[in-house]
């Protein structure tokens, strides 16, 4: 296993973390059975036995029940003192001031813990950003710092970069978490972020480095691209090396639900070249192929402009046509779906659309909105958890 210096904490953590968001259940097909927590511990106790030293989770994962999980597999044979674990409150759960203390309080009880190593404001977008400087956030996390049951502070942000420079320069964050892959540079927070948040000091965690599990799986064009190059990896490893190359990169997390997934990762990352600056010339040169190979593999021609936006009736239709795309993009629906199911729990699903058509003549692309939305309903609903 690599590891990397984490920011100025002090601390050492493995290039590979692990993600608790992706546990496995009792039941693929009902989620709302749980989690599996005999499978669980074996795979978190699996990961620190074989030098995996950070783990993420948050309140809300798997129904609140994804940090008791983790705090019960660290208990035996005193693993909880082998790693580092960051967890988060969402921004949605912090209805009063009390409610802010309150939620540590359950999370260090779930965590059979004293201390959380980093926690982080969860979720900060723009639409939440004014809020949370409103209601002082980062002072209650400070307390809880002066306290002792915190060691460090962090975010975990899922907007636009011009938002993202704002967090990052407001106050003096310790760790921010950040989505990107090889597919993403130029899309979210890009990979503008990254080096923004190097010069600030931050500790750089990644979120979705193989973009919820579909940058394991390679589109015809991709994997002839793949296949033709003299050295031969599989697409989950380009996808990490990718990320590898970064030395302002500290850790990258992935959701692990598998041995097979495990075992798999630890391999990739027991490689003595996974070392910042490890990709060639060529190297680099066949990501940005593959790249372009991925956003080529698209069924609605969306560019994501956002010129029908605001929808009268919430949609959000780039959205939805993003989901719908990286669906067909890695063939497969498990994690658009899923993260489809957020979209309708914060009630801007595309079954919202009433087909008024006031979307239909800002489109440059021509797109018959309200009939494609409906296409992409139809192939991203039903997931539950």
């Amino acid at each position: 296993m690599q590891y990397r210096a984490f920011g100025n904490t002090g601390f050492e953590v493995s290039l590979l973390g692990m993600g608790c968001m992706r546990l496995p259940f009792l039941d693929e097909h009902d989620k709302f059975k749980g989690v599996d927590r005999e499978k669980a511990y074996e795979l978190i106790r699996y990961a620190v036995d074989n030098g995996i030293n950070y783990f993420d989770t948050a309140y809300g994962y798997h129904g609140t029940d994804s940090e008791a999980v983790l705090g019960e597999a660290l208990e035996e044979n005193g693993r909880r003192q082998k790693v580092k674990i960051v967890t988060k409150q969402p921004f949605g759960v912090m209805t009063t001031q009390a409610d802010i203390r309150r939620n540590l309080e359950h999370t260090l009880k779930k965590l059979r813990t004293d201390y959380v190593d980093v926690y982080l404001v969860h979720c900060i977008v723009e639409a939440t950003w004014g809020d949370i400087q409103k209601r002082e956030i980062f002072a209650e996390f400070e307390k809880f710092k002066s306290e002792g049951l915190i060691k460090h502070i962090g975010f975990s942000y899922h907007g636009l970069y011009p938002t993202f420079e704002d967090v990052v320069k407001r106050y003096p964050w310790e760790m921010c978490l950040i989505q990107q892959n090889l597919i993403d540079v130029d899309k979210i927070v890009t990979e503008k972020a990254i080096y923004l948040s190097h010069k600030h000091n931050l500790a750089i965690a990644i979120m979705e480095p193989l973009r919820g599990g579909g940058l394991c799986y390679a589109p015809k064009s991709v994997a002839e691209l793949y296949d033709n190059f003299p050295i031969k990896r599989s697409p989950t490893e380009w996808a990490f090396r990718h990320l590898t190359d970064y030395p302002e990169i500290a850790t990258m997390v992935s959701g692990m639900t598998t041995m097979e997934q495990l075992k798999e990762n630890l391999a990739i990352f027991a490689q003595p070249d996974m070392k910042p600056n490890c990709l060639t010339p060529e190297e680099k040169s066949l990501i940005v192929s593959a790249r372009k190979a991925y956003d080529a593999v698209i069924s609605i021609p969306c560019t994501e402009c956002g010129y029908c936006m605001p929808c009268p009736f919430n949609v959000n239709i780039p959205q939805a046509f993003a989901l719908y795309n990286d669906g067909h993009r890695f063939g497969h629906f498990d994690q658009p779906r899923r993260s489809y199911m957020f979209v309708r729990r914060g009630k801007k699903g595309a079954n919202l659309c009433t087909s008024c058509d006031v979307c239909v003549p800002k489109c440059p692309q021509e797109i018959d909105i309200p009939k494609e939305l409906k296409v992409a309903h139809a192939a991203l609903d039903g997931w539950d958890e």
